[in-house]
């Protein structure tokens, strides 16, 4: 079965950013790898399904919630660049993260120590607090809208997007699908979602973080949805081994079912965050961006594609190659730390440390010639000297040979 190419590929949208390589599909959207033609700028564009084409009030939400997180600045947060819509493409330009989704990590690591999940956590929470201050809501936190860099950045994704595919009364079976597991009761109650109901979501990503996997449970999202109503999220110390207290209360405290008793917002939670990790002296830890990532296969696929002239759109290119299936998900155990090397923190080495021009205050070039000369030297005086020793052997040896004649 032949694939079909993407007929977006290669399109210049409102004749500035040109679609490179599909990164990966949603519900709702197609995220790909782009370029800026005018700044000469790799971006990312999230192009919407055209079904929010003709939807007026879509529309008018999406270029709102647009400038509204085109104004947030936190390294935290996947800069906003520019919305647009080009024929039946809404979308919107970003930043273009060179790495992967928290998703994508999870896979193939599992279950993370507690220096590792708070690592992921407070960028995260910080990003979060900065909208919280700004009055917005992200209403879908989870692991997949989380991106890490190969630099080790955290930085979350898709703020707005929610609402504004809400308000235009378009569901999708895979959004739900994707967001049921992190959704506060209240979203599910009545749909309302304040800073709260982030700082809940947030608690359960916490949980899967440590535990490996999500608190409920079900064979569809309604069901996996409602549990939540009658059931608090278990204690992450009752499903694996060797979890401190202080994170069994700090997710307890975020997901409890009444949003009055949870943490008013990003802010509170990350300030009780960084008591924790001062309290357990937790290390220093650089998250590392996942291996086998869709934006590393998206990558590949368009560096390996020559262009001669990066204002020309590319020809439709051949599929990208898939790659290789990463490692199943390794099943939390009865113990939190169960591959050590998976997790361990290590020292950031500073690369910028260069070789001493000098030694002992002499060039080291002009130092390695006096070395060799010296070394020279000794070899010849060496020479001189058995040579002489030599010399004085034979003379004594002929004197004592020829003493009795001379006698």
């Amino acid at each position: 079965m032949a694939v079909t190419s993407d007929p977006l590929i290669g399109v210049l949208l409102e004749d500035r950013y040109r679609v490179d390589a599909k990164i990966a599909t949603g519900g709702m959207s197609t995220v790909y790898r782009g370029l800026d033609v005018r700044l000469d700028r790799p971006v990312a564009l999230k192009v919407m399904d055209a079904r929010y084409a003709n939807d007026s009030q879509f529309l008018t939400r999406f270029q709102r919630e647009a400038r509204a997180v085109a104004k947030l600045k936190d390294p935290g947060l996947v800069a906003v660049y520019d919305q647009g819509l080009d024929g039946s493409h809404p979308f919107l330009v970003m930043e273009l993260v060179e790495g992967g989704t928290l998703r994508e990590l999870l896979r193939e690591r599992g279950p993370m120590p507690p220096h590792a999940a708070a690592a992921v956590l407070r960028p995260l929470l910080g990003g979060l607090a900065t909208a919280h201050r700004a009055g917005l809501v992200h209403r879908d936190v989870k692991p997949e809208n989380v991106l890490i860099s190969d630099a080790g950045e955290v930085k979350l994704v898709d703020f707005g997007l929610v609402r504004a595919v809400a308000e235009a009364g378009i569901t999708s079976t895979s959004v739900i699908l994707g967001t049921a597991a992190y959704l506060s009761p209240e979203q599910v109650s009545s749909g309302a979602a304040d800073a709260r109901s982030d700082v809940y979501a947030v608690g359960v990503l916490a949980y899967e973080l440590i535990t490996g996997t999500t608190p409920f449970s079900g064979d569809n999202p309604l069901t996996v949805a409602y549990q939540r109503m009658d059931n608090d999220v278990p204690l992450p110390s009752t499903v694996i081994g060797g979890v401190p207290r202080q994170f069994d209360e700090f997710i307890a405290h975020a997901t409890a079912r009444n949003a009055d008793e949870r943490f008013v917002d990003a802010e509170e939670m990350a300030e009780d965050l960084d008591a924790i990790s001062n309290e357990l002296a937790l290390p220093k830890f650089r998250v590392p961006a996942p291996k086998n990532s869709a934006q590393h296969a998206a990558a590949t696929a368009f560096h390996s594609r020559p262009t001669d002239d990066y204002r020309a759109a590319p020809p439709a290119p051949a599929p990208p190659p898939v790659p290789p299936p990463a490692p199943g998900v390794k099943n939390p155990t009865r113990q939190l730390i169960r591959d050590p090397q998976d997790w361990q923190p290590t020292p950031i080495e500073d690369e910028n440390v260069e070789a001493p021009s000098q030694f002992a205050g002499i060039d080291i070039g002009e130092f390695a010639w006096e070395r060799q000369r010296a070394r020279r030297s000794l070899v010849f005086w060496v020479l001189i000297v058995l040579l002489l020793t030599g010399g004085v052997a034979a003379a004594g040896w002929m004197l004592g040979s020829n003493l009795g004649a001379l006698i």
